[in-house]
């Protein structure tokens, strides 16, 4: 072997006694070309043998154990079996038991031939992302198309007092192989040797029919196994459009004994020390502050803003939080660490406020997931004002607004840091106010149009234009909104390939205002177009402008079986005119067109005013969002997308052209149509 010195965070050893012993000439019997093997082969997919998955807990440690042999029938395949990187957390280690081909029936040992290196994971310390974690890399020498590759390995997670909440409470979730493969023989074990009882919920598993049962929970005291074991096994989910069938391990207990857990140790953490004693040049600032709802602004965004974001990895394992004091003297902290100071802030200027845990990326799976403090990773700030709940990700920088003004974080489960508590499910929402406001006017007068947008945006999209603005060259900014307009107005029909910057001519992009308070950010565009028309190949001439931001193609294309539609769509309100010096046909179909939709989860308006020589749209979309659109009700919501979709989300206006000819050929065209 090429390694001289064995390195703590791997090892070569047997594997441990609850993961059993495999002989090599159990490995040889194992892997046979069966029918079904050779059917997958001969088909050109990636083919296992076999693949026996063991999960290990106990009160002291979590280890996870597989033995598998598969083919490298694929040169892409055989590239990724050479070298592997394997990330251990920290006081995690590595044990490979076996690296192994089976080469034309003969079984050979390729531990010689790896070659293994440590390093650093760490890539983001400079984005505030501490981790101890250590990166494995495997390489495997003289790797050959159609071997059969045997791993054999394991990952002991030692507990240390940091990881205090894994020691009390078990928490994994097992899924279902990826659909790709086809497996001789697939097993999966979890073994409890923990003192407590553990549950495990089977979710969307399926009938022979695809439809899912409904979920079922059973239960694992110490000692006791769950098994699932598949023969000659391919994993039968539609994967655009079902949820792979999982099983979610949890020790057992419910929210309010969860709750009852974690709440004293933030309490304890919440009154170690008060803000006059370890902030009092922030007391003083929050003093000379008269107005209740300034003062709550510039808690938050002192936060925000004023102590720097570290999310350290191995600290976020557990619950317990940095002290406020220490946070706000080294100005930095985790997620958990800002929301308790922001929480001391808000407790002290009088504002009722709690922690919450959330988990952005899984918030759609905590319902159906056993209850566990481990299905978390996120911690923000849940204030109450003025009659209504407000959420705040303390760790989220250049957010600005007094607090109904401030953006919209978006999930539908928490868990409070108080006592008594359940898993609560936040409300739908709809918008005060207009996230994007825009008022458009085109302007055509002989052979030149004059374009000029006005908008003004709210909320999150204040902050993210904020931002773009600010880190992006103005010239690039100029360029995205040309490349808009150019579909806006129809031109990529007329004048593809055509350099944007040559139809719209002197265009500028000019910050109108900034309103910090009010969350209100506002820019105008204005650009000189030569030939504004579009032109069809007939040669009819039409002034066009349709803004596909209000057809919502992620709702017109949804199509999961399991997973309903998460609605989280802005509210937008639009003014578009379009004049012109050419006389235009104010009975056109399209033209005059206008729209009411009265959904549950939307509403639609727009209302138009027609001239001899232009015409106008009010268009106003209002969402009811952070909901999921229920199964029995998504049809009708697509449709009334599809009716935004018709037409609905712009004004175009038909140019009757002058001469006694196109006069007769007009009238002709309206008596027949």
């Amino acid at each position: 072997m090429d390694n001289q010195i064995q390195i703590e965070n791997y090892k070569i050893q047997k594997p441990e006694s609850w993961a059993g012993n495999v002989e090599d000439q159990e490995l040889i019997n194992r892997i046979k070309d069966s029918d079904f093997a050779k059917k997958q082969i001969e088909e050109g997919r990636d083919y296992c043998y076999f693949l026996d998955k063991k999960y290990y807990t106990s009160n002291t440690e979590n280890s996870e154990y597989v033995c598998m042999a598969y083919t490298l029938n694929e040169p892409a395949n055989l590239e990724r079996a050479s070298v592997t990187d394997i990330v251990v957390e920290e006081n995690e280690v590595y044990n490979i038991h076996r690296i192994s081909v089976l080469r034309e029936g003969v079984l050979i040992d390729k531990l010689p031939d790896t070659k293994i290196k440590v390093l650093d994971s760490e890539n983001q310390s400079s984005g505030g992302v501490l981790s101890s974690n250590k990166k494995i890399n495997i390489t495997i020498k003289d790797l050959r198309l159609y071997d059969v590759l045997i791993l054999e390995d394991s990952r002991i997670k030692p507990f240390t007092d940091r990881d205090f909440l894994r020691k009390d409470f078990s928490k994994y979730v097992w899924v279902s192989p990826d659909n790709y493969w086809a497996y001789g023989n697939f097993k999966f074990t979890f073994i409890n040797d923990r003192d407590e009882q553990i549950a495990y919920k089977k979710t969307f598993f399926r009938d022979e029919k695809g439809d899912v049962l409904q979920p079922e929970i059973n239960y694992l005291k110490k000692g006791e196994k769950f098994i699932i074991e598949e023969e000659n096994y391919i994993n039968p989910v539609d994967a655009g459009r079902e949820i792979f069938p999982f099983v979610d391990f949890a020790t057992d207990k419910n929210w309010t004994e969860l709750s009852n857990y974690f709440a004293p140790i933030y309490e304890e953490i919440f009154n170690k020390s008060s803000l006059k004693d370890f902030a009092p040049n922030l007391v003083e600032k929050l003093d000379a502050i008269i107005d209740q709802d300034e003062k709550l602004q510039f808690a938050i965004e002192y936060v925000q803003n004023n102590i720097y974001y570290i999310f350290n990895a191995d600290e976020m394992n557990g619950h317990k939080p940095q002290e406020p004091s220490v946070t706000f003297e080294n100005k930095q902290g985790d997620c958990k660490a800002k929301c308790v100071l922001l929480k001391v802030i808000l407790d002290y200027i009088g504002v009722d406020s709690s922690v919450v845990l959330v988990n952005f990326h899984t918030d759609y799976y905590i319902k159906y997931y056993l209850p566990s403090l481990l299905s978390f990773n996120h911690v923000v700030v849940k204030i109450n004002y003025k009659g209504e709940e407000y959420f705040v990700d303390a760790t989220i920088r250049d957010e600005f607004g007094l607090i109904e003004n401030r953006g919209f974080i978006y999930f539908m489960h928490y868990l409070e840091a108080k006592p008594n508590q359940n898993l609560s499910t936040r409300k739908a929402y709809k918008y005060p106010y207009y996230c994007v406001d825009e008022k458009v006017e085109f302007n055509a007068q002989n052979t030149t149009g004059i374009l000029k947008l006005t908008t003004t945006y709210k909320g999150n999209r204040a902050n993210a234009m904020r931002r773009y603005f600010k880190n992006t060259n103005k010239r690039e900014v100029v360029d995205s909104w040309n490349n808009f307009l150019f579909y806006s107005l129809n031109y990529s029909s007329d004048r593809n390939g055509t350099d944007l910057r040559d139809i719209f001519k002197d265009a500028l992009i000019d910050i109108v205002s900034d309103d910090k308070k009010l969350n209100e950010f506002k820019i105008h565009y204005h650009a000189k177009i030569e030939n504004p028309y579009y032109v069809d190949h007939q040669k009819n001439r039409f002034l066009m402008y349709f803004d596909r931001n209000l057809v919502k193609a992620s709702a017109r294309d949804f199509m999961h079986k399991d997973l309903p539609f998460w609605h989280n769509f802005d509210s937008e309100k639009y003014e578009i005119s379009l004049y012109t010096d050419q006389k235009i046909d104010t009975e056109e179909k399209y033209t005059v067109q206008e729209s009411t939709i009265n959904n549950p989860y939307f509403d639609f308006t727009s209302r138009k005013k027609i001239t001899k020589n232009g015409a106008t749209v009010n268009i106003e979309y209002k969402p009811l969002v952070n909901l999921e659109i229920p199964q029995n009700d998504f049809e009708t919501f697509r449709t009334d997308h599809h009716t935004v979709a018709d037409s609905n989300f712009g004004l175009g206006i038909d140019i009757i052209e002058p001469g006694l000819m196109n006069m007769l050929k007009f009238s002709f065209k309206k008596r027949f149509k």
